[in-house]
């Protein structure tokens, strides 16, 4: 009996990779790689949050003489923002910019990702209770508006 559990549970595991991240909020798209970037970022500014971060090996990897799929991390904050967690949680700013990640698939589509601010903050509410809260809510609108504006 024990045999036969074990093996349903390897069986199930491929199932289990194809399930999201918990925390996380994930878009595929139709769009190429270059496109939902630069999408991406109009998104980010015209939702009143700024590209602070930028970074990915895509490039680097190139100059070495490798070819990867193409892979960025944008970090997205500001400093209305950054005063706001501040004022509730000395801590939790260490996870400012909260990041978008644009990676490409295996079909030369684009997919847009990002753990949910509410997600990321919650280690510090303890500390920055309810205000930390409703800021990290406010955040997950607004990401939610730049993600749905950044794939349309």
């Amino acid at each position: 009996m024990k045999v036969l559990g074990a093996i349903i549970c390897l069986l199930a595991l491929p199932a289990l990779a194809d399930e999201p991240l918990s925390g996380w909020a994930v878009y595929d798209t139709g769009k190429s790689y270059e496109e939902l970037v630069a999408d991406t970022k109009a998104a980010v500014k015209e939702n009143g949050l700024i590209v602070v971060t930028q970074a990915g090996p895509t490039k680097a990897a190139a100059a070495r003489g490798i070819t990867i799929p193409g892979n960025r991390v944008i970090g997205v904050f500001n400093n209305d923002f950054a005063v706001r967690v501040l004022e509730t949680s000395t801590a939790a700013m260490i996870e400012a910019p909260i990041r978008f990640y644009v990676t490409e698939d295996d079909d030369g589509t684009a997919t847009l990702s990002y753990k949910t601010p509410s997600f990321v903050f919650a280690p510090y509410v303890y500390e920055g209770g309810e205000a930390l809260s409703d800021i990290a809510s406010e955040l997950d609108n607004r990401f939610q508006d730049i993600a749905e504006n950044a794939v349309k």
